[in-house]
């Protein structure tokens, strides 16, 4: 599949989120048109057509800025074949998914001498990525959207994939990572959707946790280990009754300890000291 048959994919499957975000208002009720354009075959592969209630909305997903027929001739050719099958006013949109080489002008209309015909151009590369962030629907784009900071703003699509309902990741988690392929190598997409997933594993999760708490039970041994050859060398060695008291303590009492017996001198300091406590 194509990256802009993908989103044409995306669209079809959730037409009221990609028309509330291209339109900026919300929508309800939008419905995709199975429609047939008829007279002369013009590529349909990438477009997506949705009633709306009085409007049709015409969405159109290219990777490239080029193309045959050109661009604005396309949008005027759809433009009339629509209006002559629906006569309802009509929205297009074209949404370009990678940025054009060498800056080369994006064209938003067509125009031959006395016909002029305007559409939308939606850059993605200059999209904020919030909205992206927040829906799940439009998540798998959110890859290309404007950042500063391109890994981290992966990163935090993996942690937001992570969080969509289970039945729906790994759908979602597919689509974003194709989508991503555009704009990032994939052995970073691999290691990081793969470490996202691990981190989201309950085994993992338990596994991380008995970690620290090894290394909680090392970090307190060692601590006893030096306060006791401390011991040794300033009082002797201690009797068992006084030993067991001291494997009792705490890793607090421990480090406290290992201050106060800089002033003992017999076992009679530390018998009094651990009295205290």
């Amino acid at each position: 599949m194509s990256f802009d048959n993908l989103c044409k994919l995306l669209s079809e499957k959730h037409p009221d989120r990609f028309a509330s975000w291209v339109l900026g208002t919300p929508q309800t009720g939008a419905t995709v048109l199975k429609t047939e354009l008829s007279i002369e075959p013009i590529r349909a592969d990438y477009v997506t057509f949705l009633q709306l209630e009085g409007r049709i909305l015409h969405l159109e997903f290219q990777t490239k800025l080029e193309s045959t027929p050109p661009l604005p001739l396309r949008m005027l050719d759809y433009w009339v074949r629509l209006y002559r099958l629906y006569r309802l006013p009509i929205t297009q949109v074209v949404v370009l998914l990678l940025p054009p080489k060498d800056d080369i002008e994006i064209p938003t209309a067509f125009t031959v001498e006395n016909t002029r015909h305007e559409y939308r151009v939606i850059k993605m590369w200059e999209e904020n990525p919030e909205p992206f962030l927040q829906d799940s629907a439009l998540l798998p784009l959110a890859s290309l959207t404007a950042t500063n900071q391109p890994q981290n703003l992966l990163e935090k699509i993996v942690q937001r994939v992570n969080q969509v309902e289970t039945t729906q990741r790994p759908e979602i988690s597919a689509y974003t990572q194709i989508l991503a392929g555009l704009k990032f190598k994939k052995d970073l997409i691999r290691k990081l959707f793969r470490e996202g997933m691990m981190r989201e594993s309950v085994i993992y999760q338990e596994i991380l946790e008995e970690g620290e708490q090894r290394g909680e039970q090392r970090g307190e041994q060692r601590e006893r280990n030096l306060v006791l050859r401390q011991l040794n060398r300033k009082v002797g060695e201690l009797p068992p009754g006084m030993r067991k008291q001291f494997e009792t303590l705490t890793l607090e009492q421990l480090e406290n300890l290992g201050e106060a017996l800089l002033d003992f001198t017999t076992l009679l300091d530390l018998e009094a000291w651990l009295a205290s406590k």
